[in-house]
């Protein structure tokens, strides 16, 4: 009996690729021209079913990656029709062994996507890496028990050619299938769920407050400083520093009456007053409201 007849889970696909007929070199090359001369869907509806064992047993491979059954299959078909339309009637192959190629890649691409939501990459080297590391680790480790898990991924990269990173992230994503965020976790009272453990970038709210309480403290003891200087001074600090469009040197001169020299004198003396006025109190404001 046929794998795909033995898989429960096939349901109504074993029956319907038990049922296909199979067809001679003639009949498949008739169908064939039919399709690829005519667009004969008629034609092409027979080829299809004739090789849905192929598909199905095609499937069947992959379907320990966590990829539903059915999605491969449908994926297989999409391969097999893919092969029909690029078949060349010159090429004295029989379709099965072209279309088979076709029908592996395009599963394969979509056991790629679909296999986690982290996606990985589909380079050919690492495609083979993809579909080979299971059953080369599990090769090397019977023969060499004595390796180490890094050790039998060395062998692993001295085989494939590809690099340790690649070959530790492709490990990593193998062994471990993805969790939902909303997944409670187990032994939790409270139905806490995964997502409640995740620390948040946002700062928390008693350090929003703080960092909110400083800001004022700061701005408080800035203007009382500020009040402190003479009039002159207080303009010169307004216009330039605490104006969005702050006035610049020359336009401030010619208000106040003296060159923009002047007025840059007067500003560095007043910020100097100002830090100076502000710099004893920054250790008692700590303990302030």
């Amino acid at each position: 009996m046929a794998q795909y007849e033995r898989d429960q889970s096939l349901g109504p696909f074993a029956r319907l690729a038990r049922k296909a007929p199979y067809l001679s070199k003639e009949e498949e090359y008739k169908l064939l021209e039919g399709w690829i001369t005519k667009r004969d869907h008629r034609a092409l509806d027979k080829l299809s079913l004739s090789h849905s064992r192929l598909v199905i047993a095609q499937a069947l491979r992959f379907k320990s990656y966590g990829v539903p059954l059915s999605d491969l299959i449908q994926e297989g078909h999409i391969g097999l029709m893919e092969a029909a339309n690029r078949f060349k009637l010159s090429k004295d192959v029989r379709f099965s062994t072209y279309a088979s190629w076709w029908i592996k890649s395009f599963i394969q691409d979509y056991v790629l996507r679909n296999q986690s939501i982290v996606r990985g990459g589909t380079s050919s080297r690492q495609k083979m890496l993809f579909f080979g590391f299971k059953r080369m680790r599990a090769e090397l480790a019977s023969k060499h028990p004595e390796l180490s898990e890094d050790q039998l991924h060395q062998q692993i990269s001295n085989q494939t050619g590809a690099n340790m990173r690649d070959i530790k992230m492709m490990s990593s994503r193998l062994g471990r299938a993805d969790t939902s965020l909303n997944a409670t976790l187990k032994g939790s009272e409270t139905n806490l769920q995964l997502q409640d453990t995740l620390a948040a970038d946002e700062p928390l709210p008693d350090e929003i407050v703080e960092v909110h309480l400083d800001s004022e403290r700061a701005e408080r003891r800035l203007f009382d400083a500020i009040k402190t200087l003479p009039p002159r001074e207080q303009r010169v600090i307004r216009d330039r520093k605490l104006r969005e469009d702050g006035v610049t040197l020359e336009a401030l001169g010619k208000k106040l009456g003296v060159s923009k020299e002047r007025v840059r004198q007067i500003e560095s003396r007043a910020m100097q007053k100002l830090k100076d006025a502000m710099a004893p109190s920054q250790g008692h404001e700590a303990n302030q409201p």
